[in-house]
């Protein structure tokens, strides 16, 4: 039997931006559901965070949501299994009341808010939605004592990156899921794996560190144990590093920048007028927006390397390596992940 496994979907994302739900629905009617129907697929596991805020959707997201995802299911006969994660509840405390119950019905679909094993075609798998203080002795329970040697989940497990190059404290220590022969989790936004433990990542870009980071969806076959990877061809951020010393940017073409964002590195700039000319020509191919960031204006584009282009665009590193030049005696390591926090919090208001 293949599963098809999807996570962070994040309906809603960036302050229900239209821009950014049109770029999720071009992956999802023009790669998974049509994956789905040609490979025959009646079963889905959703690995939570179907949307992006805890506390409220807007009714033109929701309208989406509805139509052009959740309906497409009952349309094609697949079966979804949706397992709660910390975006999909009210309340910090209890996944009792969440937007799942309350925008899908649990009529329609099978909804996880407490961990239970499931089987398929004779393989039995536990679910495990995120742990809060009303289902952690529960889950604490089923981790010892399920007959499953299988997870899914939405979990935040220690020493995994959360976007890429991003490693955070974790809420669990990967040794509580020992037992299991295979652990599949939502919740950190880029894919990467310890050959035990599987983070499956987000199956599209939403912030800007998710740029160059592949994304998709997954299908997994209870018979072999493969997962295979869907890769999600669409990406929405661009970057452009901008020399004119040995390139001519009359010839440039802009036609591939149509609904994206796209930051113009300047590198070197010799010739002002082709500059304001290639500026224009951006504007006018209809990307969603063009930031321009001058930071290289003034050097000789064979005195930049490499490092110094990608250290200058990391704000991350920046303030890490100004958090472990300070005189302090707080810990570090939290004040960092303090600033991760902020940081992506503050990737929110960017576009």
């Amino acid at each position: 039997m293949k599963i098809a496994i999807i996570t962070d979907t994040h309906f809603g994302a960036r302050n229900d931006n239209l821009n950014f739900n049109e770029y999720f629905y071009k992956f999802y009617e023009n790669i998974f559901f049509p994956t789905l129907e040609e490979r025959g697929i009646t079963t889905c596991v959703h690995m939570g965070d179907v949307v992006d805020r805890r506390k409220f959707i807007s009714f033109r997201i929701a309208n989406d949501f509805r139509k052009r995802f959740i309906n497409r299911f009952q349309e094609l006969g697949v079966d979804l299994h949706i397992i709660i994660g910390n975006h999909d509840t009210y309340y910090k405390n209890t996944n009792k009341v969440n937007s799942m119950e309350e925008l899908v019905g649990s009529d329609r679909f099978k909804i996880y808010t407490a961990p239970e094993v499931v089987e398929f075609d004779d393989t039995p798998i536990l679910f495990m939605p995120w742990i809060n203080s009303s289902v952690y002795e529960a889950s604490m329970n089923q981790l010892e004592t399920a007959k499953a040697d299988i997870l899914m989940g939405h979990l935040h497990i220690s020493g995994f990156e959360m976007y890429k190059g991003q490693i955070g404290d974790g809420q669990f220590d990967s040794k509580l899921f020992r037992r299991f022969d295979t652990v599949f989790s939502g919740h950190f936004h880029h894919k990467s794996d310890d050959g035990h433990i599987f983070y499956l990542g987000t199956p599209y870009e939403i912030f800007w560190n998710d740029f160059n980071d592949p994304k998709g969806f997954h299908i997994f076959d209870t018979g072999t144990r493969e997962l295979e990877r869907i890769v999600n061809p669409y990406t929405l951020f661009k970057k452009i590093y901008y020399d004119d010393t040995d390139n001519d940017y009359n010839e440039h073409d802009v036609e591939q920048y149509k609904d994206n964002y796209v930051k113009l590195i300047v590198v070197n700039k010799k010739d002002l007028y082709q500059f304001d000319r290639f500026v224009d020509k951006l504007l006018l191919a209809d990307a969603h927006d063009v930031k321009i960031v001058e930071d290289f204006s003034e050097l000789d584009a064979s005195n930049v390397s490499d490092d110094i282009v990608k250290n200058t665009e990391d704000t991350m590193t920046l303030l890490e390596k100004y958090i472990d030049d300070l005189d302090i005696t707080l810990s570090k390591k939290r004040l960092k992940n303090t600033m991760k926090s902020l940081y992506n919090e503050a990737q929110d208001l960017e576009l």
